[in-house]
């Protein structure tokens, strides 16, 4: 059957142009003065697609269009503004814009991508009361949502496709009467997903019309939410050459004290994760919002002097151990002060407290994958949580090295607090489990220590494997982040002991 094609334009030139590039293409085609005619034959005989002036007279274009939406006979009409699309954008309305001036042969060719995608979308809601699948680089996901959107569809449509590497990825979107209400590509979920999966150019998807239960984790009105996906995704490939490659390696340039102290949720979280990883890659993947909004949020910090972001990862000399010379001599410096000029040089001594000896047990084994430390005789028989001694002394150089020392966190010791802490280079306090809770019990600790002079201190916290992420714990604890120095501390993935260590003792050292 013939498709038909609407034409509404009092340009009448422009008009006959036009009904001519669709006519030589094998459209039928009516041309109509003005809107009110327009919709008279829209209603009469159903077209495929509608082009329409920005200026109509008796029913403007947004009148128009908004007239066929909401009629169920021709609310699948596709439609093609030519000139300034209506208030909204013509995203809002599921349509193409051309230029007033625009080449009729051109349109004629925009019109028949249009015609052909709605016979395709067509046939997949004729097919969607069964399973039915297609490809992406045929039906778009958007066209397949709001596809579905408007025809109150409830299921799951199942993806497919290869990531940059080659390696075989997926994805499922849930609608329930029409709404988005759920995704998931990998590990990320909700919005996120739903917003990297707009992105798939390529691949196949497969709809299968269910009822299952399935979460509600999208709320967002799915028209809304398909226009701000489309307008990050836009954004982003227009931004390309300018946002951080997820390849990259990024890093802070200046000391935690010197960040600002109120930023907004986002930057606030793309900070907390850039103690945790190195990659641009694995900032985007970890944060909990969209990967466009990350990328902008890492491209400004680059911009403020806060972040740096290199294309390869900088590689420490075989032997540098912790510290970089610098550090090093700005530790001897520290310490001849300390202990006095003409005194020998001892070595620093820097504290250990935990409310949980389990963290104190996962440390030291993390410390004890570093080069040039050696455990204290007595750590053979382990940590007692009530035992006042050396832990292990680290190697700075020949004549250098830190010892650490436990402190336990328990009031019946507050006596000997200040005995332990004078001289120190600082303190590691070891939090875990309920941030909020953990800086309780250590704070009569670390009150008595923060007294003492040239007091430095500096809270770990700890996620042992298998714990859930402490995001959440810092998000809901953001005074602790304001107050002190704080490092997050992971005992599993991609960051060597040695790596998330440099970190923490870059804060410590003077």
């Amino acid at each position: 059957m013939s498709h038909l094609v609407v034409i509404a334009d009092a340009n009448a030139e422009r008009a006959e142009r036009l009904r001519e590039a669709c006519a030589v293409r094998g459209y039928a085609t009516q041309i109509c003065p003005h809107g009110a005619a327009a919709l008279e034959t829209a209603l009469r005989e159903v077209p495929d697609v509608l082009i329409t002036a920005d200026r109509l007279e008796l029913i403007d274009a947004a009148r128009l269009v908004e007239i066929l939406r909401a009629n169920p006979r021709t609310r699948r009409v596709r439609f093609v503004f030519v000139g300034e699309p209506p208030a909204g954008g013509a995203e809002e309305w599921g349509a193409l814009t051309v230029a007033a001036d625009a080449d009729a042969d051109d349109v004629g060719e925009r019109v028949a991508e249009l015609a052909e995608r709605g016979s395709e979308l067509d046939a997949v809601v004729q097919e969607a009361r069964e399973v039915v699948g297609g490809r992406l680089s045929q039906i778009p996901l958007v066209d397949l949502l709001q596809l579905f959107h408007l025809n109150r569809r409830t299921g799951t449509i199942e993806l497919r496709g290869r990531n940059s590497d080659g390696r075989a990825v997926r994805g499922r979107v849930h609608l329930r009467e029409g709404d988005v209400v759920h995704a998931a590509t990998g590990a990320v979920e909700g919005e996120k997903a739903l917003f990297r999966l707009l992105g798939w150019s390529e691949g196949s998807f497969e709809f299968r019309p269910d009822a299952g239960r399935v979460t509600t984790q999208i709320t967002t009105p799915t028209r809304a939410l398909l226009l701000e996906g489309m307008r990050q995704l836009d954004e982003g490939r227009r931004l390309h050459t300018q946002l951080p490659s997820r390849d990259a390696h990024v890093a802070l340039k200046v000391r935690s004290g010197a960040l600002p102290s109120v930023v907004q949720p986002l930057t606030q979280e793309v900070l907390l994760l850039l103690e945790l990883y190195s990659q641009v890659g694995e900032i985007v993947d970890h944060a909990s919002f969209p990967d466009y909004q990350v990328l902008r949020t890492l491209q400004t910090l680059v911009q403020r002097g806060i972040v740096e972001v290199r294309a390869r990862a900088p590689v420490p000399p075989p032997d540098a151990g912790l510290f970089r010379a610098a550090q090093v001599r700005r530790l001897r410096e520290w310490q001849g002060s300390a202990r006095g000029e003409n005194g020998p040089l001892r070595d620093a001594k820097l504290l250990v407290a935990s409310c949980d000896p389990r963290l104190t047990e996962s440390f030291f084994s993390l410390l004890c994958g570093l080069p040039g430390l050696t455990p204290h005789p007595r750590m053979e028989n382990g940590i007692a949580a009530d035992a006042l001694g050396p832990l292990a002394r680290l190697r700075i150089d020949d004549d250098l090295g830190i010892e650490f020392v436990h402190v336990p966190a328990d009031p019946r010791f507050a006596s000997l607090w200040p005995l332990a802490g004078h001289g120190a280079l600082g303190t590691f306090l070891l939090l875990g489990g309920s941030v909020a809770e953990a800086a309780d019990t250590l704070r009569p600790l670390s009150e008595t220590l923060g007294a003492l002079p040239r007091s430095r201190l500096l809270h770990l916290l700890v996620r042992r494997p298998g714990e859930p992420d402490l995001a959440d714990e810092l998000r809901a604890n953001v005074a602790l982040v304001e107050a002190s120095m704080l490092f997050l501390l992971p005992l599993e993935g991609r960051k060597d002991p040695l790596e998330r260590l440099r970190g923490a003792f870059s804060r410590i050292v003077p």
